[in-house]
């Protein structure tokens, strides 16, 4: 109809306003290593939150901006260890079902990344164990990376989960922990709590009692750097298993924490609020 007000989506008004943020400076030496994340990221309802987007995209400008990025992702458990295909635009994984179709439209198409295959194949003890695959990108990388990263002008690996020990993902971890010394961003892609089965929908602004005890809880621990105390997560941590049903959005912070430097100093958190009483909490660690 003539003269109807065309609502545009928040994540195209979101690419605008990071087109208009200027020149983001690039990662040198003498930055010294880039911090590890841990981000708890979300579907695409993260593209309809402007908020939450604005928050990942300054994030993303409070560091200098990677040479490239390794992320692993709640969503890609493999043995052996895997990674997603270094060529430039590999078509993405919808990993997801139920969404607006705009959502299986979207392409991240990051640049070629054969050099950064290379500085990971490097790092496992005579590249045993590393398997190249076609793979593309999976929700848990794309989506914040959309936020954080629009521009799509970044070599982007993702790592899959080899295993679901938070010791064998520490020791993961620190075997990566020198990528951060080239100017690689190390992610972790998860979500503090997980709990989907027990979401009380009707409701989205209700964090329940489970959610919230053991987001403290994990707030509480990390800034202590227990790692024992978190490696037992399943048996010390209040409200599970209603928090985490299964681990797998939770033990991708151990890969993060192993490619820390310093877990004396504890962690910043960086995003923190609730999605649907779900605790989206996020931090880096030097």
């Amino acid at each position: 109809m003539a003269g109807e007000r065309v609502i545009e989506h928040p994540y195209a008004v979101h690419v605008r306003a990071a087109a208009a943020a200027g020149e983001h400076h690039a990662w040198r030496p003498d930055d010294g290593p880039l911090p590890s994340l841990y981000v708890s990221h979300g579907a695409p309802p993260l593209f309809e939150d402007a908020e939450w987007m604005s928050h990942l995209f300054a994030w993303a400008r409070s560091m200098p901006r990677p040479r490239a990025i390794l992320i692993a992702s709640a969503h890609w458990e493999s043995a052996p260890l895997a990674l997603s295909s270094p060529q430039a635009a590999t078509p993405l994984v919808y990993d997801f079902a139920g969404f607006d179709p705009r959502y299986y439209r979207m392409r991240y198409p990051t640049p070629e990344a054969s050099e950064l295959a290379g500085l990971v194949a490097g790092l496992v003890p005579d590249g045993s164990g590393l398997v190249q695959t076609n793979r593309g990108l999976d929700h848990g990388a794309w989506v914040p990376l959309m936020a954080m990263y629009p521009e799509a002008d970044i070599p982007v690996l993702q790592l899959s989960l080899p295993t679901s020990s938070p010791v064998g993902l520490v020791g993961l971890g620190e075997r990566l922990r020198t990528l951060r010394e080239h100017g690689v961003l190390v992610i972790g892609s998860g979500f503090m709590t997980h709990g989907l089965a027990f979401v009380d929908w009707a409701n989205p602004a209700a964090v329940p009692g489970w959610s919230r005890d053991f987001d403290a809880w994990a707030l509480d621990v990390l800034a202590r750097g227990d790692l024992d105390a978190l490696a037992s997560f399943r048996e010390r941590a209040p409200g599970m298993p209603y928090a985490h049903p299964t681990v797998e959005h939770f033990i991708p912070l151990f890969l993060t924490l192993g490619a820390a430097t310093d877990l004396s100093v504890g962690p910043q958190t960086t995003i923190d609020g609730w999605m649907y009483g779900l605790s989206r909490r996020s931090f880096q660690v030097a």
